[in-house]
């Protein structure tokens, strides 16, 4: 990864910029390849005259000198290089190559040893120990066998397995792993690896196991606190990997990286004002730090301190011009509007096309966003589906699968079967919010936390992970993992929730789950916590459809990047909540985004009553509401009630063609000034 220093305000002279950087780098490589070691040093004296803080160049420069045994220089450059990037792996490399070039080998384990755990992904450097730990065996140089790097015993075969690894051969290295843990338990190594590939394949549980063992062999082994740190996160064990980066924290108090960590597990864990402390320790630390600014403004945007999230977001693109999430960030605001500099650096980067697709997605949904408010459709259109072509081919995503899965789930979940449930009443009493995305959950979901006696958390997962729970003891598909259930079977399911989910709650009599996914769980809840409620948010078919297309989620929605797609899920999703209303009446209620913004007052009452809540006037003020709001619409709901929102698909009509005619069914049933073509006085579908 090239380092890049910040630069002018000018955002397309920064890309200028960059663009010249690049080339002076790959040109001074070149030369070092080809073995013309003098003119590599001289190109790279010349780059750092204009780029004095690319630390590639300084390394490169480095390089050519050690080449040259120009050793002076040489050091000169890498120390430089160490002193302002000082968790930059290849400036430790470099300078253990000096130092073992200069006959100093105990210095060099040092530094390879420090440039494998800022980057274990570094097989060549694990070579090197090796060659440096012989010079220091030659030397009578003693080594600590528990130090990471130089427990090499099996320094081949970690490197065989690391490459069969890189070449997707996962299970050899996986077994190679195995085989060095079974005749060395210690090798902290391996044991770190084979975490790393348990983390792969989503088995967190086991990594933790093996890097609890890494960190008492290795206590002072950074990466291992920072392995932990995210197995255990992936858990959500929050209070588990705080003590983990705390460990990490005392450790490298000085490492931007270790505030870096600390901030990451205070964020998830709902803690977003000690998030952003812990952001700004980084910064004091790194005042570049690109990841820091933008990690930042996440938590500010989320606490309702947009000013200072877009300053942070801002200062982000300034550090690293290229930085997508941050431009993405910018536009999923929602209410902010890029300046035309802004614009232009943002056509500059998608039209050069040498970011990952994983960039190119959110720079051409900023772009889309950015079109749409600005009323030039056809251009939004065509980022919006650039955006969603190349995040399709991303997503693994079978529409056959869907129709299954609500078969089985319809089948199952019938009027027999929906009478065996528990008749207990739980508390506190958990409100679901379900539905598709973009269809106003976030609107309903700060009404209802609004209230007194109602406490807002956010999309939880813990009851398609409790319900997984049950698919792994049984080679069964949903729902039929819970054949058998009796009574009590249920209650005890209900009873899981609720202690799964205490970590997100305070003590409110009631609290909101918005996982919209959570709908196809209906009939389950009914039978485990029959005192739940349901609200299923509701919105124009193809409002609702356009409105997912136009945005780029996080994860956990693979249907919304192709319309065609789009339109069959929805089909599934009225299919199934079709049937909840034939089988259990009056158990979920409806709420329609468009009569809301019509008629908040009398809409906000009866989402009240049917939650069994006394009316409180602070539900019609919910845009007063202090609280954080992660979802895409944390700043439109800090808005009173507005219709722009509605029959917005309508500048997208002719782009939606597909869409029309799949949804045909449903179309026809609103009233007739609401379906396609209406509008503009023909027939329409």
């Amino acid at each position: 990864m090239v380092q890049f220093p910040a630069g002018t305000s000018d955002l397309q002279q920064m890309t200028t910029n960059i663009t010249h950087q690049r080339q002076s780098f790959d040109n001074a490589l070149a030369k070092l390849r080809a073995g013309e070691f003098a003119r590599a040093a001289s190109l790279c004296e010349e780059a750092l005259l204009t780029f004095p803080d690319d630390a590639n160049t300084m390394c490169l420069a480095s390089r050519a000198y050690l080449a040259l045994r120009q050793f002076e220089s040489c050091e000169r450059h890498v120390t430089e290089a160490m002193r302002r990037f000082p968790d930059f792996a290849m400036a430790h490399d470099v300078y253990g190559d000096l130092m073992l070039a200069t006959g100093r080998a105990s210095r060099a384990i040092t530094a390879y040893q420090k440039a494998v755990t800022l980057d274990p992904a570094r097989p060549a450097t694990l070579a090197k120990i090796d060659r440096a730990m012989q010079a220091a065996a030659a030397a009578g140089t003693p080594q600590d066998s528990k130090t990471p790097g130089t427990r090499m015993a099996f320094a081949g075969e970690i490197r065989e397995a690391e490459s069969l690894q890189q070449a997707g051969d996962v299970k050899k290295a996986e077994n190679i792993y195995r085989s060095i843990l079974k005749k060395d338990p210690d090798h902290v190594e391996a044991a770190r690896l084979l975490a790393g590939i348990a983390t792969l394949n989503k088995r967190f549980s086991e990594a933790e196991v093996f890097l609890l063992r890494v960190t008492s062999l290795a206590p002072k082994y950074a990466r291992g606190w920072v392995d932990l740190v995210d197995a255990q996160r992936e858990q959500e064990k929050y209070d588990e990997a705080l003590k983990s980066a705390e460990q990490l924290l005392a450790l490298d108090p000085d490492k931007p990286e270790s505030y870096m960590v600390y901030a990451g597990v205070l964020g998830v864990a709902g803690r977003h004002r000690d998030a952003i402390a812990a952001y700004r320790k980084t910064l004091e630390l790194a005042p570049q730090r690109a990841a820091a600014m933008c990690g930042m403004a996440h938590h500010l945007k989320t606490v309702g301190e947009q000013d200072e999230a877009i300053r942070q977001y801002r200062a982000c693109i300034a550090a690293k011009p290229d930085h997508a999430e941050a431009y993405w960030s910018l536009a999923n605001l929602k209410t902010f509007r890029f300046e035309a500099a802004e614009v232009a650096a943002l056509e500059t980067l998608v039209q050069e096309g040498e970011l990952p697709d994983d960039a190119l997605c959110m720079l051409h949904n900023a772009l889309g966003l950015e079109f749409d408010a600005r009323g030039d459709y056809d251009a939004a259109f065509a980022n919006f589906e650039r955006c969603n072509t190349l995040r399709r081919k991303q997503e693994s995503y079978d529409p056959v699968d869907t129709e299954a899965t609500h078969d089985r789930v319809i089948s199952f979940f019938d009027e027999t079967r929906l009478q065996q449930g528990t008749t207990t009443e739980l508390h506190p009493v958990p409100i679901f919010i379900v539905g598709l995305p973009r269809s106003g959950s976030t609107l309903i979901e700060q009404i209802l936390a609004s209230h007194s006696q109602v406490e807002g958390t956010h999309e939880l997962s813990d009851l398609a992970k409790i319900v997984r729970r049950f698919r792994g003891r049984r080679n069964e598909q949903f729902p039929q993992t819970l054949n058998g259930f009796n009574a009590e079977g249920w209650a005890r399911l209900g009873r899981d929730y609720l202690a799964s989910t205490e970590k997100h709650r305070s003590g409110a009599p009631f609290f909101i789950d918005k996982n919209p996914n959570n709908f196809v769980f209906t009939g389950l809840l009914k039978l485990a916590i029959p005192n739940a409620k349901i609200i299923n948010a509701r919105r124009h078919p193809l409002d609702s459809c356009f409105g997912s297309y136009k945005q780029l989620f996080a994860s956990g929605q693979p249907f919304t990047y192709d319309l065609t797609e789009l339109g069959e899920y929805y089909l599934q999703y009225q299919r199934l909540m079709e049937h909840w209303h034939r089988v259990l009446p009056g158990f979920v209620l409806d709420v329609h985004y468009e009569h809301v913004v019509a008629d908040l007052e009398n809409e906000v009452r009866r989402i009240l009553d049917f939650c069994g809540l006394p009316f409180e006037e602070s539900c019609l003020n919910f845009h007063q509401t202090r609280r954080a709001v992660k979802t895409a619409s944390s700043e439109q709901v800090r808005r009173p009630i507005y219709a722009s929102s509605v029959n917005a698909w309508r500048n997208y009509e002719k782009h939606l063609g597909e869409l029309f005619h799949i949804l045909k069914p449903l179309l026809e049933q609103p009233p007739a000034d609401i379906r396609p073509g209406r509008a503009k006085g023909h027939d329409g579908i």
